[in-house]
């Protein structure tokens, strides 16, 4: 394909601008296309920041379907996967009058098992509501009816519905080609689906998941491609931590300890006592989370595997579980070929004890059974264990290799976290470059594009989180005319985060910046504690005020029907946390005002975090300003992001934490955030908001402010 006709087809006489009314043409635009074209024809890496509004969505799409050869495209969340599939895809390939095929891939839990939804069906006891009765019998509707499976086609079924757990199937509990549905699978037809079609749409989460599962051996989650474009690239570096390390949850112990016992009395009565077998599975699981108990008074209610307060006690606890998982991996063997039920069980079984054992390693004397020449299955064998105990060692070989430890254990970090109604053991590679980075074929072409990947314009941080030192990197300012569309608020004399009059004193000065908007206001805090407290503060000022405004908090109700009636209402207060910061387009007047209350650094009780900062500092970094100001930078200008999303939007952006302008390193911040006009002042706030679209001249002094010590 000629750059020529890029300039074509992106021109105001070409076939997008004829076939889509709103188009307009950009020159940011063209030249992002232009540059994935090149690293396509190359084969290379591309990261490219383009700012909200180039229009990134037509500029890889473009050359993706010009192309002629496999693309995938990978987003960043299933919402915006299907806003790809069934809006933008077809409109681009209506407009070129390309006979380009498109396909949609998910995970395995979007889409309805026919065996799991029809074992469901045969057992009332497992429904717990009348409105669980009424949503089986819509997704048994659904399933006869739909020819995708895909959850998000069951519009009266929340995605979010517990029983979506009970009639979707799991990499452990899948039967394969064992299952008796395996013709109608939703899954299969997926997978085929996207090995015949040019074009596939998939998240970063499936990606990901297929990473790991090649390293396994397994290579038919995801087709082979000539080139990968990862849209929202800057998720990437959290959802590869999450999904190349391992998990473990007491809910996923407790479930195996059901199964056992309803497949072998339904399948294998006479071969043991069952109900036994379960109960003892479930008994060690919660002796293992009663062991974990003092964690709950602990920051965060974590605690890394060094710091378990009653470590020995907890340590036995692990131990008692492992043995009661190798005698039923032991008595499901015997009866595993008998019937599938027998055999999912058998496998889920497996599964966990291999991935409990691994997330015990190295012990509390350093030793690791792990390391290269002593492999896992030969500390399993230590003591002459049995058949069924020497399957859970081959089982290892599938788990190490799904966590990447195939030569040797990378730097990680374990941990538990206790919550009111579970505990999970957590375990997570300290860095993801290699892994990640050496998944790219040398003749495929990546393209990692999203508005926030810079710092300061400077791309090492992202680029080193994920190991693409060799890629090229190119940047896109917005086309918006932030000085004339918004206005950043900095707020004179508020106290620091930390003082206990600060949500006090920050709503303080929200009030009479909601009272003058006409729009909608969106506050984004950093804790969901913040959000609680800040909820209820202002919720008693609209009181005071009689304002019928309506307020809406994060928590009581879910993320998407939040959304759709904050944009609704036109006018709404939503309160929210972290995954409220990004993916949310609210375009106009619905939208006038983003408040952020403090910046936006990880919790210090992270364990990953913790972890990565001591790794840093014990390389003598400065963990600070090489990790925690970057990520922070990052988060930032993804909130102050949610403000403008159209040229004919305009508001302001409030920033309540005064270190961005008190704190040398808060240049670095507010530098990196939209070029909007800039006060400390409220009333030219309030003048702006009166004048609506008038620019707020600069004031001086700011600067020099962010500067000073």
């Amino acid at each position: 394909m000629l750059l020529q006709e890029l300039s074509d087809i992106f021109s105001p006489s070409g076939p997008i601008a004829a076939a889509v009314p709103d188009f307009r043409p950009r020159q940011a635009q063209l030249e992002l296309a232009q540059a994935i074209e090149t690293a396509l024809q190359e084969r290379k890496v591309l990261v490219a920041e383009a700012g909200t509004g180039t229009g990134k969505t037509w500029a890889y799409l473009v050359p993706a379907f010009l192309s002629g050869g496999k693309v995938l495209v990978s987003t960043g969340t299933r919402t915006l996967q299907d806003q790809l599939f069934r809006r933008d895809l077809p409109r681009l390939r209506e407009a070129l009058a390309l006979p380009i095929t498109i396909a949609l891939l998910k995970g395995r839990g979007n889409y309805v098992c026919h065996y799991h939804l029809e074992r469901l069906g045969g057992d009332d006891r497992a429904l717990k509501s009348r409105a669980e009765i009424g949503q089986l019998r819509a997704i048994q509707v659904f399933a006869q009816q739909s020819k995708t499976g895909d959850k998000a086609d069951l519009a009266q079924v929340p995605e979010d519905a517990d029983i979506w757990n009970r009639v979707t199937s799991t990499r452990e509990n899948c039967l394969g080609q064992e299952c008796p549905h395996v013709r109608d699978c939703f899954v299969l037809k997926a997978r085929r689906y996207a090995q015949d079609a040019d074009l596939v749409v998939v998240n970063h989460a499936l990606f990901m998941a297929d990473l790991a599962l090649r390293e396994d051996g397994i290579t038919d989650l995801l087709p082979a491609a000539d080139m990968v474009v990862f849209d929202e690239a800057h998720q990437l570096p959290d959802i590869a931590t999450r999904f190349l390390g391992t998990s473990v949850s007491s809910h996923q112990l407790l479930d195996l300890a059901r199964m056992v016992e309803a497949a072998g009395l339904a399948q294998a009565r006479e071969s043991t006592n069952w109900s036994e077998a379960g109960k003892k599975i479930e008994q060690a699981a919660r002796d293992l989370r009663l062991a974990a108990a003092p964690i709950d008074k602990l920051p965060g209610r974590k605690a890394t595997y060094d710091a378990i307060p009653n470590a020995a006690e907890f340590d036995q606890a692990l131990d008692d579980l492992l043995q009661v998982l190798d005698r039923s991996a032991q008595l499901l063997n015997v009866v595993s070929e008998k019937h599938p039920d027998l055999a999912a069980a058998h496998k889920s079984c497996l599964d966990l004890r291999a991935k409990l054992f691994l997330w015990s390693q190295p012990d509390r004397q350093g030793r690791n059974a792990l390391v290269p020449g002593s492999s896992a299955g030969d500390k399993l064998k230590e003591g002459g264990l049995d058949a069924a105990a020497r399957e859970t060692a081959d089982a290892f070989d599938a788990v190490q290799a799904e966590t990447l430890v195939t030569v040797a254990p990378p730097a990680s970090v374990r941990w538990v976290e206790q919550s009111t109604h579970h505990m999970r053991l957590h375990s997570a590679p300290l860095s993801v470059a290699q892994i990640f980075s050496r998944y790219r074929r040398e003749d495929q072409a990546w393209v990692l594009t999203s508005a926030t990947l810079s710092v300061g314009g400077n791309f090492a941080h992202f680029q080193k989180q994920l190991g693409l030192w060799s890629a090229s990197t190119l940047r896109w300012d917005s086309p918006f005319d932030y000085g004339q569309q918004g206005v950043l608020f900095v707020p004179k004399n508020l106290p620091l985060p930390n003082d206990s009059r600060f949500n006090e004193k920050f709503v303080e000065v929200l009030l009479p910046l909601i009272e003058v908007s006409q729009g909608g206001v969106l506050v984004l805090c950093t804790t969901l504690r913040s959000v609680d407290r800040i909820a209820e503060l202002l919720e008693e000022q609209l009181d005071v005020a009689g304002s019928d405004r309506v307020l809406l908090r994060q928590g009581e109700s879910s993320r998407r029907v939040l959304l759709e009636r904050f944009r609704t209402e036109k006018n709404a207060i939503l309160v929210g946390s972290a995954s409220f910061w990004e993916g949310i387009d609210v375009p106009g007047d619905a939208l006038t005002l983003v408040a952020i209350d403090k910046l936006p650094f990880a919790p210090p009780d992270d364990p990953v975090l913790e972890a990565r900062l001591n790794l840093c500092r014990k390389e003598g970094g400065n963990p600070f300003m090489e990790y925690q100001v970057p990520e922070a930078a990052i988060a930032l200008k993804q909130g102050a992001g949610r403000l403008i999303r159209s040229e004919s939007d305009w508001g302001v952006l409030v920033v309540g934490d005064s270190r961005i302008v008190d704190k040398p390193y808060g240049k670095l911040l507010w530098r990196g955030l939209p070029p909007f006009s800039r006060t400390r002042e409220l009333g030219q706030v309030l003048e702006f908001f009166n004048r609506k679209q008038a620019p707020v001249a600069p004031v001086e002094g700011l600067e020099a402010e962010a500067a000073a010590p």
